[in-house]
């Protein structure tokens, strides 16, 4: 007979060493897995962000969205947070927000306001942090760049010039027999020259249908103004040398103002204009005088046969009202180095990337890309690009945002036949030399 009990007994001993066996092969068996599995991916690290304040409306701020949401894609450690606002309060909103401790990381801030914020301490110089970025001031056009320059040192990164452009309308122009081989406008020398072209072109278009474009109210004739004024040898002066008086009111200025008031009179401008932009969009203007900004929204017109072209030079060189934008950084004390470097290089990746900017219809700062291909692939900002090397930048004084203001009240009231162009200049200088004794 069999021994089965030993049998079984032989068998259990087995089973249980090999499941002894198992147990100590298990951690083992474990540690060979996790080894043999990819490895988990570190945390990610949180991105910067940076506040950033922008003035824009319409069509700018779109073109801004676009560059922004193109830099957040292409930097994993970076990120952009705009937060854009109305002009008419912009500046008032930035101020009490750097003076209050809760100002931005970055903004936009104007040329023609830069005065008041660098004397005020309100922005940062820019030079150190450029450097270590990276950023060549040397790239820039030199008219743009010297206006964020102040004791030698920037205090801005110039994102573009805008100024004033002439466009027209080539299907009226045509009609009129006002364009040449290249489609480019037939306009005569000096103020008869152009004062002729606007006469041709009301005969010939359609009754309602302006010869040329400017509202009646706001800032569009002052920019005008101030445009041919700079154009004139000599002509220019707005303040004495020690920046204590307003001079405007001479015999230059009178001349330029009397011209620009004629157009009026003479409804070549037609009166009650109050929105010119509208106006030539939908058709109902042969010309308009305003800023490149428009460029982008009029090309998107398919039924618009657009044109652009610089002011005319109706006396002796080219000079045309502009103003920047530019990028700055608020004092802010507790801002910490990382934020400061990522501010920075937003901006110079805005620089180099100004095609897409550009697109708005600025002119960029830097001179690489106003040379690329890509650039002079864009239609018709190569035709004004030029108009960067003869900005006529307001003067520097921190409070000429709020001056240009009485200048607006007073050239409204000549453009409504209240007063003669010499009361306009006599009455804004009185006015602003009131101001700048306070």
């Amino acid at each position: 007979m069999r021994d089965t009990e030993g049998l079984r007994g032989y068998k259990g001993y087995k089973l249980m060493a090999l499941s002894a066996l198992l147990l100590m092969l298990l951690p083992a068996l474990a540690g060979c897995s996790a080894e043999a599995a990819e490895e988990p991916p570190p945390p990610a690290t949180q991105p910067v962000t940076v506040e950033y304040w922008t003035p824009f409306s319409g069509g700018d701020n779109i073109f801004m969205t676009e560059l922004v949401e193109q830099f957040n894609r292409e930097h994993e450690d970076i990120r952009i947070d705009q937060i854009n606002s109305r002009l008419d309060d912009y500046y008032s909103r930035l101020r009490t927000a750097i003076l209050s401790g809760n100002a931005p990381d970055l903004a936009i801030i104007h040329t023609t306001n830069l005065p008041q914020f660098v004397q005020n301490g309100y922005i940062e110089s820019l030079d150190g942090l450029a450097a270590d970025t990276g950023l060549d001031w040397g790239q820039f056009n030199a008219k743009i760049a010297g206006s964020t320059v102040y004791g030698g040192a920037h205090y801005a990164v110039p994102l573009d010039t805008h100024t004033l452009v002439l466009y027209y309308n080539k299907k009226y122009l045509r009609e009129a027999g006002l364009l040449d081989a290249e489609d480019k406008p037939l306009i005569g020398k000096g103020e008869e020259g152009f004062k002729a072209f606007l006469q041709q072109l009301r005969t010939a278009v359609p009754a309602g249908v302006a010869p040329l474009a400017l509202p009646s109210t706001r800032i569009d004739s002052v920019w005008l103004w101030w445009s041919l004024y700079n154009q004139m040898q000599g002509g220019g002066s707005f303040y004495n040398p020690e920046g204590t008086q307003a001079v405007f009111n001479n015999k230059a200025s009178q001349q330029t103002l009397e011209f620009v008031n004629s157009l009026y009179q003479d409804e070549l401008i037609p009166p009650d204009i109050n929105d010119a932009f509208k106006l030539f969009y939908d058709g109902e203007a042969a010309t308009l005088i305003t800023g490149v900004w428009g460029t982008g929204a009029f090309e998107k017109d398919e039924k618009l046969e657009l044109g652009v072209v610089p002011v005319p030079v109706i006396y002796d060189h080219p000079a045309v009202w502009g103003d920047s934008h530019t990028l700055a950084i608020p004092a802010k004390s507790e801002m910490s180095a990382e934020k400061r470097k990522a501010a920075m290089v937003f901006a110079r990746w805005a620089v180099e990337h100004g095609v897409m900017w550009a697109e708005a219809g600025h002119v960029p700062s830097s001179l690489k890309v106003v040379e690329s291909e890509a650039y002079t692939a864009l239609k018709f900002r190569s035709d004004y690009a030029n108009t960067a090397n003869s900005v006529a930048y307001w003067p520097r004084n921190v409070r000429q945002w709020s001056i240009n203001e009485e200048i607006i009240r007073q050239f409204e009231r000549m453009i409504y036949k209240e007063q003669s162009p010499e009361q306009a200049l006599q009455r804004a200088v009185d006015s602003i030399n009131l101001q700048l004794k306070k």
